[in-house]
């Protein structure tokens, strides 16, 4: 007994020293530890969404139920969080709203609220609502640069239409991507996120939001604590530009990228396969003008490593355009520092951008003019350089790209997010009055 009741008191100072340790909103009670202070200042900023969108009645029901309409109703939702109580802006998930006719938006308190969709990016699976409302609560933006893996984290959302709810974990890794998003850096979390978590608040244990939750991988359908958001640094940029404008304009550096081949590592004067090998600088962008040479290994933006080429494209694409930002290079095994003003992507045509990936280097590829027949409909190369990659595969000068992997693509910014990453693909090409399928390695 004796034995026992240290134990007890020992677990209760070990709570004690944990709140003190930890030093964030949680508080020990009683001799236990307890999110509860925290929570009962961020839980009134998040809330729930319902939409309803018309969808199209599936053929073959309509042929048994012959009185089905050509549309339906389809009700769905999530969650969202308030980020600008003066404004009554809230940022959810673009899939929750995709499509939507009508948004509500439920406060916690039990307020109901139609919801003004401001706008939407698919992009990275945000989208921002407006509603006009007073005496609401917001949630203060943390700096998702500085999550590091082991975090302590909260997830607050609306599963399974239940209500507010709360589950705990932590930062399980960084940079995640291959999901969903054309421009992923995830946040990968151990907090449990079901179906109408999406939207919902990834939050710190002081109460600042660090990510909007979006995605789960299950075998099963339900939580198996492979949660992933987007992190509130891409939040603030993509919902900034929709609140001024009602669209995202990307920043766009202006090189051509490959990653680092394991066995070139060493030729290349690194010490290990992480970063990015610059192929190609396109001419007047702020790689040119920061002096950016083709060969260059890209390895570091403000200070931050660059691992990969999918994190480099996200990170600049987050970045807006006027912004100064430090490249750290490699060249002949140097490490230097550049400086670069960011720029946008319209500053490069879309001719100047190649495909990708190095099944399709030396094709340099444009968007159909307004006259062409196949307009909004595919993608003409404009040429294909000689021993290249693409000429290996047969591209020709004239072909139009009509889709990938069987799935169509109307401009250059659809081919390149559909090949995105990707080693080998099937093409559907026209060429002259004929479509050839072939595999392109």
């Amino acid at each position: 007994m004796h034995h026992l009741a240290s134990l007890i008191r020992l677990g209760k100072f070990a709570a004690i020293a944990a709140a003190a340790v930890l030093g964030f909103g949680a508080a020990a009670h009683d001799g236990k530890l307890t999110f509860a202070p925290v929570l009962a200042k961020v839980t009134p900023a998040v809330v729930n969404i319902e939409v309803g969108a018309r969808v199209r009645t599936d053929p073959r029901m309509r042929f048994f139920f012959r009185e089905l309409p050509n549309f339906r109703l389809r009700q769905g939702g999530g969650a969202g969080v308030i980020i600008d109580a003066d404004e009554g802006h809230i940022v959810t998930n673009h899939h929750v709203v995709q499509n939507a006719e009508d948004i509500s938006v439920t406060l916690r308190d039990g307020r109901e609220y139609d919801a003004e969709l401001v706008g939407s990016d698919p992009a990275t699976d945000i989208a921002l609502l407006k509603i006009d409302a007073e005496d609401l609560s917001e949630l203060p933006l943390g700096d998702s640069d500085k999550l590091a893996v082991g975090d302590f984290v909260v997830a607050i959302g609306n599963p399974y239409e239940l209500g507010h709810t709360v589950t705990s974990g932590i930062v399980s890794a960084l940079g995640r991507d291959g999901l969903n998003s054309s421009y992923q850096d995830f946040i990968q979390t151990d907090a449990a996120i079901n179906r109408g978590n999406s939207g919902g608040a990834l939050v710190d244990l002081d109460g600042r939001l660090v990510g909007i939750n979006s995605v789960i991988v299950t075998p099963t359908g339900v939580s198996a604590g492979l949660g992933f958001a987007v992190p509130s640094n891409t939040v603030q940029f993509v919902t900034d530009q929709l609140a001024d404008t009602g669209e995202v304009q990307r920043g766009l550096l202006g090189v051509e990228i490959d990653s680092v081949p394991p066995q070139d590592a060493e030729l290349l004067g690194l010490k290990s396969a992480r970063g990015v090998v610059v192929e190609n600088v396109m001419p007047d962008t702020a790689a040119e003008t920061a002096g950016i040479e083709a060969g260059d290994v890209i390895v570091s933006l403000n200070a931050r490593e660059i691992a990969n080429p999918r994190e480099l494209v996200a990170r600049v694409a987050n970045t807006p355009a006027g912004t100064e930002v430090a490249i750290g290079i490699v060249r002949d095994g140097k490490r230097k520092t550049l400086e670069a003003t960011i720029g946008t992507q319209r500053d490069v045509p879309s001719w100047q951008r190649r495909a990708r990936p190095r099944a399709l280097s030396g094709a340099e590829v444009r968007d159909l003019p307004a006259g062409h027949e196949l307009h909004g409909r595919g993608v003409e190369v404009v040429s294909v350089a000689n021993g290249s990659f693409a000429e290996r595969n047969g591209l020709q000068a004239g072909d139009v790209i009509l889709r990938v992997n069987r799935a169509p693509v109307g401009n250059v910014r659809e081919l390149n997010e559909a090949l995105a990453d990707t080693g080998s693909v099937w093409l559907t090409i026209q060429r002259g009055d004929r479509q050839r399928f072939r595999r392109f390695r």
